[in-house]
């Protein structure tokens, strides 16, 4: 089976140098650019199965980078930066990055965000139901089961819960949320969010050991998280 791989776009080299040989302890493919010019560059000519980006690039801004590639490539990014203000998060995903993650961090964590990146990258099955441990989410049916048990959703509480669940192990920011579900002049009213996702969350907790489905990124969004 051939080896993934992985663009990494960022200026600092001792960062590319420790990422090359964490990913490469991975079976990972390694490719770098300095730069994002050059980086937009690679992702054309390369094709790499994933980009890491550093929104901090001394040529142009990460998010800059995001939107150019995004004009015509759906290539799985993960933002890897210092830069950790809700605003900086929110902009990155809203551009179009797949995941956030901050300075320092832990390599474990890279790989498990790497793998929910490429593994959200496959072609999409033709099967509607979704399972993840005990939660299961037919998309045609409208049912949603946890435990074997039918959970009753309003319309909307299902919309909701439709995008974080085709979202699944992504953040899901609360613009993004708002524009799916009651379209691009509702992308303000994040207290509507709040409450409907209060609503799901209680609607899904079948018993107080039950783990948690839904995650709030304070600020940015939600992520649905994926059950062993």
């Amino acid at each position: 089976m051939k080896s993934k791989s992985v663009l990494v776009i960022d200026d600092e080299a001792s960062i590319r140098k420790f990422l090359r040989i964490s990913l490469e302890a991975q079976q990972f493919e390694v490719q770098e650019a300095v730069s994002g010019q050059l980086g937009i560059q690679e992702v054309a000519g390369r094709k790499p199965d994933l980009v890491i980006l550093d929104l901090g690039l001394t040529d142009m801004s990460g998010q800059d980078v995001i939107k150019k590639v995004r004009e015509w490539s759906q290539v799985p990014i993960i933002v890897l930066t210092v830069q950790d203000s809700e605003d900086d998060k929110v902009q990155a995903l809203d551009a179009g990055a797949d995941d956030y993650l901050t300075k320092p961090f832990s390599v474990p964590e890279l790989m498990a965000r790497i793998r929910v990146a490429l593994r959200h990258a496959q072609p999409a099955q033709q099967e509607s139901v979704f399972k993840s441990g005990d939660f299961e989410m037919d998309f045609a049916g409208h049912i949603v089961k946890v435990e074997g048990r039918e959970v009753k959703l309003t319309v909307t509480e299902f919309s909701l819960l439709q995008v974080l669940v085709k979202n699944a192990g992504k953040v899901v920011t609360h613009r993004m949320l708002l524009r799916e579900v009651w379209g691009p002049n509702s992308v303000e009213h994040t207290q509507y969010l709040r409450v409907y996702m209060g609503q799901i969350r209680k609607k899904l907790q079948m018993n107080e050991d039950s783990p948690e489905l839904i995650f709030t990124e304070a600020g940015v969004g939600y992520r649905f998280l994926v059950q062993k």
